[in-house]
């Protein structure tokens, strides 16, 4: 039942996250938008390209991470296949724009540095595990393929989590760049530590030798 409800769960984050970001980007004026109002206060800065680029990454991320709950939990089903191969095609393309998107947004991140750099590890292993995990199944190496697309997930999450994580940062700073400083590493380390943990979890279960009941001895 616990599971039921993770995955519940999941759905729902997954999901209010992506409507708000298409709400806020596409029903308000762009400049009292998220992260486009905080770049309208730097000196200087020039919105285009930045905002094109930004919201190249802001549609694919929110399809790759809509795509993802129904990818990952699904039963398994012969007619079911054809599908999970398309949005599969579809969730790695939508990571390939949106992470080479946001390796560009890096080298512009409110923060300078340090959030820069969190941002721009953040998009190479984002690229990198889904990239691997395509590889795995085009090898039909299917446990090596769910595993990496397990990590790409958590990585693809970080939308959703930097979301939970920036309001209170914000508060107990007291100034936005310093929560945006640390909501760069936040949004995803803990992410991926978590989902390492249940990968390797999972895989030790699965390597566990079966009693055999006939070296039993006799009650």
């Amino acid at each position: 039942m616990m599971k039921k409800w993770n995955v519940v769960f999941i759905f729902f984050l997954a999901f209010a996250v992506a409507g708000y970001a298409i709400v806020q980007y596409s029903l308000f004026d762009a400049s009292d938008a998220g992260l486009v109002a905080a770049k309208l206060q730097e000196p200087e800065f020039q919105l285009t390209p930045w905002v094109y680029v930004l919201y190249a990454h802001i549609v694919t991320a929110v399809l790759a991470l809509a795509i993802g709950p129904f990818q990952l939990f699904h039963k398994k089903s012969k007619p079911r296949g054809a599908l999970h191969k398309r949005l599969g095609y579809v969730y790695v393309l939508s990571i390939v724009i949106s992470s080479v998107a946001g390796i560009y947004l890096s080298l512009f991140a409110t923060g300078g540095l340090i959030s820069g750099l969190g941002f721009f590890i953040l998009d190479i292993l984002w690229v990198t595990t889904t990239l691997i995990a395509l590889r795995k199944i085009m090898v039909k190496d299917i446990k090596r393929h769910r595993e990496w697309m397990l990590r790409s997930y958590a990585l693809t999450f970080a939308g959703v989590t930097l979301r939970i994580w920036l309001a209170p940062l914000v508060m107990l700073f007291g100034d936005f760049v310093t929560g945006y400083l640390f909501v760069a590493w936040l949004c995803w380390v803990p992410n991926l530590i978590v989902m390492e943990a249940i990968i390797r979890r999972r895989s030790n279960k699965q390597s566990l030798p079966i009693p055999d009941s006939q070296s039993q001895p006799n009650l």
